[in-house]
């Protein structure tokens, strides 16, 4: 397919509050048709960029993604691949982390753009956040160097003026605009007067490697998260849940816990039976350094493995990820301490 010398980006409206306008006669939020959005947005009329369009038929409330809408998203991104230079994705706010950081391991060797966005306020709203996230989400989805290459060849999420690696981001706030996070890697790129490109942050692919997309998940993990005087019936019968194969364990601080008999013994007992520990700190700044308090050495002799600096969504959907692929115990094991799409950093040795 001979592509023209405008770069073409497919805008995949999911769902959320982007797109979302007021009933004139009831005041109450109602999605739209996006087929119509050049007059929602007619400022899209004066990009020099093809831009096709992609509904869902039943907007997706984003509190209702699951690992079947992220294939749906996969499915649609592989089916265009190669007629687009780059995918934005209009998303609801509260589960977009999960989802950014879910398609940075289903799509492997992405080499495009895929920029998942959406609003605070919607899209019809006169003080929108909207349109300037759709518009620059779209403006960077398109963006390639001298030689037709992306310039940013991974999935993340701009909002209020930022670029961030999907899969090391995470929802902060429901009532401003700044309403995402990424604690412990930079900006990919800041929006101003001109879009200001970190381009060492940004992971280097190779375009020549072929797209290939994942769509099997399991889901039996869970998220435990410590407090002071939780008690040992309750994370007994966690780890005791029928079926369950993973655990993500929200510790304190550099990855302490309690140091008591019961609960260390819970916890090998678990990693003896087959059930992957992945200890991430409840901080939201700083990296899990099981080796620097005794508390943390525990862990270690428990099976327990360090989650280093990752988020508690990339943690989740990498680990329902690799459980999808039917891998062992010790391959599962073996993956979560590799860093597959710069979902965490390595400490130095």
């Amino acid at each position: 397919m001979i592509k023209s010398d405008y770069p073409s980006v497919l805008l995949i409206y999911t769902g959320g509050t982007i797109g979302m306008i007021e009933n004139p006669e009831t005041g109450a939020l109602e999605a739209f048709n996006f087929n119509q959005l050049q007059e929602n947005v007619p400022e899209l009329k004066r990009f020099n960029c093809r831009i096709s369009v992609y509904q869902f038929s039943s907007p997706i409330d984003s509190s209702d993604m699951e690992p079947a809408l992220w294939s749906k998203l996969v499915k649609i991104i592989q089916y265009n691949y190669d007629s687009f230079d780059g995918f934005v994705i209009l998303h609801g706010t509260d589960t977009m982390a999960y989802t950014a950081s879910a398609l940075s391991f289903m799509l492997e060797n992405l080499a495009k753009p895929v920029i998942l966005t959406g609003s605070q306020l919607p899209i019809g709203v006169l003080r929108t956040d909207g349109k300037e996230n759709l518009i620059t989400s779209i403006e960077i989805a398109a963006a390639r160097h001298p030689d037709g290459t992306a310039v940013v060849p991974e999935v993340c999420i701009f909002f209020e003026n930022h670029l961030l690696r999907g899969n090391r981001t995470t929802k902060i706030n429901a009532e401003n605009f700044n309403a995402f996070r990424s604690y412990n890697y930079p900006a990919l790129a800041t929006a101003g007067i001109h879009i200001k490109y970190e381009y060492d942050r940004i992971r280097k692919v190779d375009p020549k490697l072929p797209l290939h997309a994942h769509y099997v998940f399991d889901t039996n993990v869970i998220i435990l998260t410590l407090f002071p005087g939780i008690q040992e019936n309750i994370i007994r019968n966690v780890l005791e849940t029928p079926g369950l194969k993973a655990v993500v364990l929200k510790t304190y601080g550099s990855g302490n816990a309690p140091q008591k008999p019961w609960f260390i013994q819970l916890l090998k007992d678990a990693t003896s039976r087959g059930i992957v520990i992945i200890n991430i700190s409840q901080c939201q700044t700083g990296m899990v350094e099981m080796a620097r308090y005794e508390t943390g050495l525990h862990l270690l002799d428990a099976g327990v493995i360090s989650g280093y600096d990752a988020t508690v969504e990339s943690v989740l959907t990498k680990l329902m990820f690799l459980l999808g692929h039917k891998l062992t115990t010790r391959e599962v094991r073996n993956e979560m301490t590799r860093c597959l799409a710069g979902e965490f950093t390595r400490p130095e040795l």
